[in-house]
């Protein structure tokens, strides 16, 4: 009998992380003065992120007379825009990074405090539902 290796089975992509973020689009002028600190990111840090990240597909196109923006699109078909204007390269590295892991959903306020796809009979447990103690 001969030893066979064991596959698992990944379903809803367990055991592969696959990065949301697509593509990202840096809009800017070369004219203005709020795009000095994008034009600055451009020029120094972009390649080196572009070397980390080869899943992002990046993009820099001129946008005359506009403020400078960077549109993250992502898997879902979303896509999220964040305004970069008069903003130092380190801030913008910082808002890369956040449409970069961001999943591109809209944030969900929480109606219950706890999440479950089965309702509980009895309801939520607190303190305040069993008998008054005395001391």
């Amino acid at each position: 009998m001969s030893a066979q290796m064991v596959h698992p089975v990944l379903k809803n992509g367990v055991g592969a992380f696959v990065p949301q973020c697509r593509r990202l689009v840096f809009h800017y002028c070369e004219r203005s003065g709020s795009s000095r600190g994008m034009i600055e990111y451009l020029k120094k840090d972009l390649i080196q992120f572009a070397k980390e990240h080869p899943h992002v597909e990046v993009i820099v196109t001129p946008r005359p007379s506009k403020h400078p923006v960077i549109r993250g699109l992502y898997l879902n078909g979303k896509d999220k825009v964040v305004c970069v204007r008069n903003m130092e390269p380190t801030d913008i590295a910082g808002k890369v990074a956040l449409l970069k892991e961001s999943s591109g959903n809209k944030m969900k306020t929480f109606k219950k405090p706890v999440i479950s796809t089965t309702e509980s009979v009895r309801g939520i447990w607190s303190p305040f539902h069993t008998a008054p103690h005395k001391i």
